[in-house]
């Protein structure tokens, strides 16, 4: 009972997001950070990339495994089965209004172009949170290279993007303990050195 208000919180929170958020998982982010971290405080930015990253790589809608972890973290199973519920509710309503009308709209003009110019401002969305995406993730030369390599691969090669995700985390395991190996060596050369000192 006591979880209560803090379940509700997160039911009325992701379906406040999910009503007024249009081009998915990834145009979602920039309102996930206003309200989840700057208004609430929930999560970290940080946590907020891990969600992301890991709801890329495992099977699902980016937007609800992003509600599931978050809901988790602030009730346990039960708070990321509401937020997910709370993320999921509005779409279905919307999209059952929709699928009952839409062979009644399809075709007129003014409905075309109301399509069209969402698919313009979705296309805004995206370009704009990839930019932000990237601004917080690539920290280092490493990082520009693994974008550059990820790129050109996805958008020039066709490679899947499963493909490169997989082979990204590969890399960064691979990176880490070459990176833990060579900070041991050093320590431990910096050790020798100061017994040779002292000797």
């Amino acid at each position: 009972m006591k979880k209560m208000p803090m379940l509700l919180e997160l039911f009325l929170s992701f379906a406040k997001i999910g009503v007024v958020t249009f081009g998915g998982g990834m145009a979602m982010m920039p309102m996930l950070q206003r309200d989840l971290i700057e208004k609430k405080h929930w999560i970290s930015e940080d946590e907020l990339l891990d969600y992301y990253a890991i709801g890329q790589s495992t099977p699902g809608i980016i937007a609800i495994n992003v509600s599931t972890f978050v809901g988790f973290k602030r009730a346990g199973i039960f708070g990321g089965i509401v937020a997910t519920l709370g993320m999921v509710f509005p779409s279905l309503v919307i999209i059952s209004l929709i699928a009952t009308f839409i062979d009644s709209v399809d075709h007129l003009l003014w409905a075309q172009k109301a399509l069209k110019g969402i698919n313009v401002s979705v296309a805004a969305l995206l370009t704009s949170v990839v930019l932000q995406f990237s601004k917080k993730t690539v920290k280092s030369f490493v990082g520009f290279l693994c974008l550059a390599v990820s790129f050109a691969a996805i958008f020039f090669f066709h490679i899947p993007s499963y493909v490169m995700i997989v082979a990204g985390a590969l890399f960064g395991i691979v990176f880490y303990a070459a990176s833990q190996k060579k900070n041991l060596e050093r320590a431990q050369s910096g050790e020798q050195k100061s017994d040779g000192d002292v000797q």
